[in-house]
């Protein structure tokens, strides 16, 4: 069921909610949706495994697992669960630091290139019906309020 068909049920009651945090609300309720949308549409690997891909080839050079939790947003524990799972699948290779040999880099291989470039397209076109009837300065006004929330999130 769609958050708005939820809140217009009878299953719950808002009351008198701030907007504040109904917006969490909305968020984490379209977080679970989009994951669980986005776990359907790739068959060999999950979103959260997706996303680290996503993060690795952003970085300027192969990322240490310390940096890519950082870029993620989340503990290094969950982050070395999604690489030893894409290591698995032969997605990603964990390599010693050329100038630190404690350090690991995790570096994208062949076969990772490969099914980006196959679900490139499809995933684009998802992305496209995602933010239908959205514009451009909608899409910027959000992004820059949770940027301004992530800022205030260190102030918890």
């Amino acid at each position: 069921m769609l958050y708005e068909e939820v809140m217009n049920s009878d299953l719950v009651e808002f009351g008198n909610m701030a907007p504040q945090q109904f917006l969490i609300g909305l968020l984490s309720a379209f977080n679970n949706r989009y994951q669980a949308s986005a776990d359907r549409f790739f068959k060999e690997i999950t979103w959260k495994q997706f996303f680290a891909i996503i993060c690795i080839n952003l970085c300027k050079e192969s990322p240490t697992l310390k940096e890519l939790a950082e870029i993620m947003g989340s503990s290094h524990q969950n982050v070395k669960q999604i690489l030893l799972k894409l290591e698995s699948r032969n997605f990603v290779k964990l390599i010693p630091d050329e100038k630190d040999k404690r350090k690991q880099r995790i570096v994208l291989t062949d076969k990772c290139f490969e099914f980006c470039n196959q679900n490139h397209e499809d995933s684009q076109q998802k992305i496209n019906l995602l933010f239908e009837g959205i514009s451009e300065e909608q899409i910027w006004t959000t992004i820059k309020t949770i940027i301004m929330m992530e800022r205030n999130v260190e102030k918890l």
